[in-house]
């Protein structure tokens, strides 16, 4: 099979993204898209998505982890493929997708960034130095006093693999509160291994930083791969609405590959 594909990067964390609104990439297998995402022998990717069609919705997203499994929720990946589906004609200021937990909002903003909006968080368990949540994927926020320091790898691994964690798996978010903002290193399960950023990681370590105060807050966030920002309400002890996850999404390049 031929495939014409487009890479993207947002803050670092990349996708190799396929325009499947005819359907004709619907039939890859797991070890082929496992294939698509390797570095060496493939394109190299933390995952793949493909721009649907969907009714009710400008366009669905679907997503592959790096494993050739289909994924939860990418928030970076949806603000690239928010920015493929305009390269693709679907060209409005504000555009409604759908994804596998549910539909998203995402605006473009004069400076080339893409915002997305992402859904309420009414659930945070607060542990003995550690946060979970759940931002469209599951995520162990950790706030550490040198994040530079951190193993993220052998660390992030321990955490995803534990007794708790091991069959479903988690995120693991190492965080570091800096003058302005926060700094994050995050260990993604399906990648397994750290990547350059995470959108809903970033996000959730966003929550975890917010003062404990109810009010509209921005966070400034510094990930390997460059500067997000987040936006959002905290609505009560542990619930946060109008959440919205703001950066970068760039085409890196374009071709085609037979697999």
């Amino acid at each position: 099979m031929n495939i014409h594909f487009y890479k993207y990067q947002g803050t670092g964390n990349d996708f190799v993204i396929v325009d499947n609104r005819n359907g004709a990439y619907s039939g890859l297998t797991t070890a082929q898209i496992a294939h698509l995402c390797d570095r060496r022998f493939g394109i190299g990717a933390d995952g793949l998505m493909m721009l649907e069609t969907h009714p009710e919705y400008d366009f669905q997203m679907k997503y592959y982890n790096a494993d050739g499994r289909e994924g939860s929720m990418c928030g970076n990946g949806g603000r690239c493929l928010t920015a493929f589906a305009r390269q693709m004609g679907i060209d409005k200021k504000e555009v409604r997708f759908i994804a596998v937990d549910g539909p998203h909002e995402a605006r473009f903003r004069e400076n080339g960034w893409v915002n997305l909006k992402m859904q309420n968080v009414d659930w945070m368990e607060v542990g003995n130095m550690y946060f979970y949540l759940n931002t469209g994927s599951p995520h162990f926020v950790k706030f550490v006093t040198d994040v530079q320091e951190v193993d993220v790898y052998q660390q992030g691994r321990e955490i995803r693999y534990n007794e708790r964690f091991a069959a479903e798996g988690t995120n693991v978010n190492f965080v570091q509160e800096v003058d302005n903002g926060i700094f994050v290193r995050t260990y993604e399960r399906g990648v397994e291994d750290e990547t350059y950023s995470c959108g809903t990681g970033v996000t959730a370590a966003a929550l975890t930083a917010a003062p404990a105060e109810a009010g509209t807050y921005n966070i400034p966030v510094e990930t390997l791969g460059g500067h997000l920002e987040i936006s959002f309400t905290r609505t009560g002890e542990r619930s946060f609405s109008d959440i919205w996850l703001c950066g970068p999404a760039t085409l890196v390049f374009e071709g085609n590959i037979n697999i």
